[in-house]
């Protein structure tokens, strides 16, 4: 199977403060692939790294087989890499339906001088069709009921699929899903389980997802990789991943000195002479 996304020895720094050190790990396409691992464990910080947010102190990525490390946010959206926020992204003062369009506007080939020509280019059909493509993912969602809300009178839930179906509306080849469980009850934990995948499986999208409800990771990724104090410790299906050690002691608290934060560790004591 093709590889779609590989990360080669990103470490990334704050001035004094480490928040990846020498992550490495390759994604196949069309596969499901969670990042876990406890709080402040760097796992938004490779997310950043993959969408272009952050820039790595050290290490490439490559997308497609294509070194994406200098490219701008926007430039890897074109290639087909698209994603979800941990904090809510959404414009709230417009409704479901004008911030899904906002997902499509890397899609658009109209600019303003021929949009205003609207009905002697092709500025018309082009709009009626992002909307056919946008009216497909609000079935696909359930949010045919709130379509026309207002984005911020909606409930937590609801937004985190209308941010979803915003990143859906860019059509990526690679979705990254950074939470998009959190703050969630059951029932609705159950229904976006079930649309990431749908997504994978049906859409043929391949899904980058942080997630802290292990039983939903376990239940529904393909592979596994786990960071603890901005390393890889474990990587693998979920069940390995699991029953490895290290991965128990990572969210039990327990000392480990594998798991040792290298930037609190004590100093080496010198060899009497």
């Amino acid at each position: 199977m093709a590889t779609s996304l590989e990360v080669r020895g990103v470490s990334l720094r704050f001035g004094g403060v480490r928040a990846l050190a020498d992550v490495g790990f390759a994604i196949r396409e069309g596969e499901l692939f969670s990042i876990i691992g406890p709080n402040g464990a760097g796992k938004t910080s490779i997310v950043n790294c993959i969408s272009g947010r952050y820039k790595p102190t050290e290490g490439q990525l490559f997308y497609q087989g294509r070194d994406i490390t200098g490219l701008t946010p926007n430039a890897r959206a074109s290639l087909g890499i698209g994603r979800t926020f941990q904090n809510l992204a959404l414009f709230h003062h417009v409704s479901v339906l004008d911030n899904i369009m906002v997902g499509r506007h890397h899609l658009l080939k109209n600019n303003f001088l021929t949009g205003s020509l609207y009905w002697l280019t092709g500025a018309r059909k082009e709009e009626l069709e992002h909307r056919r493509k946008v009216e497909e993912i609000i079935d696909f969602l359930d949010l045919q009921s709130v379509r026309k809300a207002t984005a911020g009178t909606l409930s937590y839930g609801l937004r985190k699929r209308v941010e979803l179906a915003r990143a859906m509306a860019l059509e990526p080849r690679l979705i990254l899903l950074d939470e998009p469980m959190a703050g969630m009850n059951f029932e609705e934990k159950e229904d976006m389980a079930r649309y990431i995948v749908d997504l994978n499986e049906e859409f043929g999208m391949t899904v980058v997802m942080i997630e802290h409800d292990m039983g939903v990771v376990m239940d529904i990724s393909h592979r596994v990789m786990v960071l603890d104090f901005g390393r890889k410790i474990a990587e693998g299906d979920p069940a390995t991943v699991l029953a490895d050690p290290h991965v128990k002691r990572a969210y039990l608290g327990e000392e480990d000195e594998v798991l040792v934060d290298p930037d609190d560790a004590p100093p080496a004591q010198e060899s009497a002479a």
